[in-house]
């Protein structure tokens, strides 16, 4: 297989991986090294050679080749990569070359998917790769780094080994069934299976953690109309993304944009102005409003510091039940339109509501490095370090779910001290889920999955 490995389109150079088992043999008749040296067939592994690249008599660049013999490379397979200058035209007149000489273009993932089927590495860390090369945050890059240097497969390791253990005794009971022996001492047996599944329930529960800090954590900045959440917006992300205008109802739909903050990716969510409207659009507008603001975990409630009280009056009838167990933090905005005397007496009467509040001006920009301080605090993401075992993908927490209940029913089998066969059952079952992250247990649909959504090149 071959494919462009370096981000599309033109650039100062370009790497084109060549994988598989005559990898080596169809780039020799393609290469010409620049000096009367051996062909690559002949080459040491992991050493480069300078020569060009020709069709025929035609010149088609001058590059840097590095040979990679099975198994010790990326793949498990004999690898070779060629280093070209950066044109379209050149990287396509390569690639055209070695599949006329017998390559075929690579799939999306095919190289990790073939690293992962040799043994290079398992399926937790072959999908850490596609987070290593997505991260956008110091967060998200520790996570993936960990998971791909196999912290994560360690600990489900460690949890198979201890279930497999565990089984063998009980299984072993039922060979002698008929003599009526216990070779599985159950109280043991239960601190060991307590054991696990505080560990699993552990794992499972860091996934709020690591989704967070993998996908960003959405904020949802809502209001009534023209209270400045569009001109907000705009600030926080640092260029127009909204349209700002005194006419009510100008956002009708969702705009969504990131930044980050302190190492912590924020979604921020600009919604549809919140008020009674007979325009068909703008009450779907508002309809959405109401729909991410149940997916939010955090809510900027911008309020129009000019004619708060209304405001807070009407929207807390229908807001506030919508907030349960999210971070509520009020935005009295457009402070810059009140006298300071204003103000202060302003602060002094919305001071009793018992909410995080903090007065801007979204228009003149003031006070807006504490509103980012605010959302910070209101994150409240523990400090991760490379060693840290946080669970970040989706799939992985479905398997992790699904093994801490077999293991439950383990545990509360072995309260009703039922018969081996059935505990043997839950315990195979917690362990087929847990062997489904790493990829011991897998199937074609579920790698095609993973796979599938791989850039081509890696």
């Amino acid at each position: 297989i071959c494919a462009v490995s370096t981000a599309p389109g033109a650039g100062g150079v370009a790497v084109i991986r060549v994988s598989g088992t005559d990898a080596i043999t169809i780039c020799d008749t393609i290469f010409a090294p620049k000096t009367e040296e051996k062909n690559l067939q002949s080459q040491k592994a992991y050493t480069l050679r300078y020569g060009s690249i020709r069709r025929g008599e035609e010149l088609i660049d001058d590059v840097l080749v590095a040979l990679f013999r099975a198994p010790h490379s990326f793949t498990g397979e004999d690898t070779v990569e060629i280093t070209c200058h950066g044109s379209v035209y050149i990287q396509q007149q390569i690639l055209q070359l070695l599949i006329e000489k017998g390559c075929r273009s690579a799939l999306p993932g095919e190289y990790t998917q073939r690293a992962f089927l040799n043994g290079k590495m398992d399926l937790s860390q072959a999908e850490a790769v596609a987070d290593l090369i997505a991260s956008t945050s110091a967060g998200m890059h520790k996570l993936a780094i960990n998971q791909m240097r196999g912290g994560f497969s360690n600990e489900l390791t460690k949890l198979r080994s201890q279930l497999l253990d565990f089984t063998s005794l009980i299984e072993l009971e039922l060979d002698f069934s008929e003599e009526d022996v216990e070779f599985a001492d159950r109280t043991n047996l239960k601190q060991l299976a307590t054991n696990i599944e505080q560990l699993i329930h552990k794992l499972a529960d860091s996934f709020s953690v690591g989704n967070a800090i993998k996908n960003g954590i959405p904020v949802a900045i809502i209001g009534e109309t023209n209270a400045g959440k569009s001109t907000l917006l705009n600030l926080l992300v640092g260029e127009e993304r909204a349209i700002v205008s005194d006419i009510h109802g100008t956002t009708r739909d969702v705009i969504e944009d990131t930044i980050n903050l302190s190492g912590i990716t924020f979604r921020f969510i600009d919604t549809a102005g919140i008020r009674e409207t007979s325009d068909t659009i703008e009450s779907l507008g508002i309809e959405r409003t109401f729909q991410k603001l149940r997916q939010a975990s955090i809510v900027l409630w911008v309020i129009d510091l000019t004619s708060p009280a209304k405001q807070i009056e009407e929207l807390a009838q229908t807001i506030i039940p919508q907030t349960e167990g999210k971070k509520v933090i009020l935005v009295f905005n457009k402070s810059d339109l009140l006298s300071p005397a204003e103000l202060e007496i302003k602060q002094e009467l919305l001071g009793k509501i018992p909410v995080d509040r903090l007065y801007i001006s979204a228009k003149q920009q003031s006070n807006t490095e504490v509103l980012k301080q605010h959302l910070i605090q209101a994150a409240a993401l523990p400090e991760v370090s490379q060693n840290d075992v946080i669970v970040t993908n989706v799939r992985h927490y479905e398997a992790l779910t699904k093994a801490h209940e077999a293991i439950a029913r383990v545990i509360n089998g072995l309260e009703m001290n039922i018969s081996g066969d059935f505990l043997s059952q839950d315990i195979r079952e917690c362990m087929h889920y847990l062997g489904e992250i790493t990829g011991q247990i897998s199937n074609d649909e579920i790698l095609g999955n993973i796979f599938g959504k791989f850039c081509i090149g890696k």
